[in-house]
């Protein structure tokens, strides 16, 4: 079995900041949920917050390196214009996308769509993880501010979640080899 060049980088891309993103996520929902008054005594807190900040952090850290990993290193092996007069575009997976009228749409609205929707993840990740280390403890005493974060969250993983699956989807119909 063989990996070129381009699939570890997809591999770093998608599975490896994907798995760690999801694991960021859960922990640190997990963490802003249970910030809560009566879950909490002041050692607990601080060993909460701690952990909290971690996990947000995680998050919008990983969230930027799978965007900028995917926007300039893999999505220019996407985007690549194959030279005039070339049949085999199998090295150039949107213009073998728009080249099969049946698989046109994962690059006219998949691909179009993820280029934006995942930029969303990394900005809302980084609103929780500002939010979180600035305020800290005090997010405790503020359930509605709580909710705002644990919904930006979400907004977060959702973005992702998206992006990744579209990504998923058009490299099984034109892989970036």
């Amino acid at each position: 079995m063989e990996i070129t060049f381009r699939e570890w980088w997809g591999i770093i891309h998608g599975l490896a900041f994907g798995a760690s993103y999801l694991l960021a996520f859960t922990g640190g929902l997990l963490s802003l949920y249970s910030l809560k008054p009566e879950f909490l005594t002041a050692e607990g807190l601080k060993e909460r917050i701690k952990r909290l900040n971690i996990w947000v952090t995680g998050m919008a850290v990983i969230a930027w390196a799978t965007v900028i990993t995917g926007t300039y290193i893999v999505y220019p092996w996407y985007r690549a214009t194959p030279p005039e007069g070339t049949t085999d575009l199998s090295d150039y997976p949107r213009s073998l996308l728009l080249s099969i009228p049946e698989k046109a749409e994962w690059h006219k609205f998949g691909m179009e769509w993820k280029e934006h929707v995942a930029w969303i993840a990394p900005i809302a990740a980084t609103v929780v993880a500002y939010v979180v280390m600035t305020y800290g403890p005090q997010l405790v005493k503020e359930p509605k501010i709580r909710k705002a974060l644990i919904n930006f969250f979400v907004v977060a993983f959702i973005a992702a979640a998206v992006a990744g699956m579209l990504g998923a989807f058009i490299t099984k119909a034109a892989p970036v080899l």
